[in-house]
């Protein structure tokens, strides 16, 4: 059975609509990084995919923004960019 892409849609939808509700027309995206859960026989995997343009150190960047940001929600506090 072929992975079903729909989900990953959504989400992105949802991300660009609360971004542009929130930021308006006068920004752009910059780099992009994807997180991505795979559940199969072989149990649970991650899968991470940085953009083209993405440099080691950016992707590092992002995914300690986004820890920072996810414990931050975990614990309550309000998140800086959510």
């Amino acid at each position: 059975m072929p992975l079903d892409a729909s989900k990953i849609g959504q989400v992105v939808a949802e991300q660009m609509e609360a971004l542009e509700g929130r930021f308006g027309d006068d920004c752009q995206i910059g780099d992009v990084c994807t997180i991505v859960e795979v559940l199969g026989p072989h149990g649970s995997q991650v899968a991470v995919r940085p953009g083209s343009d993405v440099r080691p150190h950016g992707l590092i960047g992002l995914l300690r923004m986004a820890e920072t940001m996810a414990l931050s929600g975990v614990r309550g506090e309000p998140a800086e960019g959510d």
